[in-house]
């Protein structure tokens, strides 16, 4: 039988992954001092098995300052490790699914309520808020405080700590990791002129934009294993007039390519109140078209890829070479299952599950 191009495998630098469905990122606010709770093992345990092809750790904050709220995930000391460490160790007991990070800083974006609270910037007085960072003095929307410019002891401790985290990720045997360099966050704020405001080597100029990220990433590079797959997640625009955009874009994927880059995922937005974005299903895939075009190494979109069809024909016609499942998978934590059913596809199923297998279906199921 024809097998369907979401369920062909892919090998990421040493990585084999069974099928091209990425469960993306997505933060539970759920941490206690940056330690993973039971919550993240009920979360990504059920995620672990849902017969996707590569699992991905929320955004983890490289350091106490760089989280979006003050219960995210962290990798920053002994503490936050061991209890990611407890996590997947447990998790793995029962589901084979190759894990990856994302490692994070919220930068101006830091120093938030959880979302179901209100998710309201706090300010540094506040128990739970604290002196925001970024590339320049810009508050990300008017009436908040204002971040501090990072200077270049600054800079240099987000690099250090961007390569230790990385280095905790290898220790902890994550199979891989990537770069946050999206959603309005620290590093997309340095490639944006209309948050990076900067005068020197770090502003300006494209390639003085770029700089700092790439900075990051041959950190990253090196301090994680180097048969493990380093990526990066970039948002291919700002939506907003003389912001970051596609070409830009491209041209920072054509860097990362060359710096030793296995893979990119393509999102788009978050970095200004004013971004006016196109909202319907696949609205980001053009822009991983437009980077896949440009470069040999694998692309992942992501954003309302819900249908099956949908996302076949997005492996299939080339326009990425994964897709990437946020919402859609908390919804449905089954949805590869599904898919392949309806594709003629096969997923990997844990023993204790193979008798749900529908009579009609006979051979979806690959035991683990």
């Amino acid at each position: 039988m024809h097998t369907p191009a979401l369920f062909t495998p892919l090998r990421v630098h040493h990585l084999e992954l069974a099928n091209r469905i990425v469960i993306a990122p997505m933060c539970q606010y759920s941490a206690d001092h940056g330690r993973m709770t039971d919550w993240h093992l009920i979360h990504l345990g059920q995620l672990a098995l849902s017969g996707a092809g590569l699992l991905t750790i929320e955004a983890t904050a490289v350091l106490p300052q760089g989280r979006i709220t003050y219960a995210d995930v962290g990798l920053w000391n002994d503490e936050t490790q061991a209890a990611m460490a407890d996590t997947v160790e447990r998790i793995r007991r029962y589901a084979p699914i190759p894990i990856a990070v994302q490692l994070a800083h919220a930068g101006r974006k830091a120093s938030t309520e959880v979302p179901w609270k209100g998710g309201q910037q706090l300010p540094p007085g506040d128990a739970h808020g604290w002196q925001t960072l970024a590339p320049s003095a810009l508050p990300f929307a008017s009436g908040q405080q204002p971040p501090a410019a990072l200077d270049r002891d600054g800079l240099r401790a987000v690099r250090e700590a961007f390569a230790a985290a990385a280095a905790r990720a290898g220790r902890i045997g994550l199979d891989a990791v990537q770069i946050h360099a999206a959603h309005g966050y620290l590093l997309h704020q340095f490639l944006s002129p209309l948050s990076n405001q900067r005068e020197d080597e770090y502003g300006g100029s494209l390639q003085n934009r770029m700089r700092f990220a790439l900075e990051v990433f041959d950190a990253v590079r090196a301090a994680f294993p180097a048969d493990r797959p380093v990526s990066v997640r970039v948002s291919g625009t700002d939506w907003v007039d003389g912001g970051w955009d596609c070409e830009q874009t491209v041209a920072f994927a054509e860097q990362l390519q060359a710096h030793g880059c296995d893979a990119i995922h393509v999102s788009s937005g978050g970095l200004h109140a004013a971004q006016r974005i196109p909202v319907g299903p696949g609205y980001q895939v053009p822009l991983a078209r437009a980077v896949k075009a440009a470069v040999r190494i694998p692309v992942v979109a992501v954003g309302l890829i819900t249908g099956f069809e949908q996302a076949e024909a997005i492996i299939a016609n080339g326009d990425a070479d994964l897709v990437a499942l946020a919402r859609t998978a908390l919804y449905d934590p089954r949805w590869p299952w599904h898919a392949a059913a309806a594709l003629g596809g096969q997923v990997r199923a844990a023993p204790q599950y193979l008798r749900c297998e529908p009579q009609r279906l006979r051979g979806l199921f690959a035991a683990d």
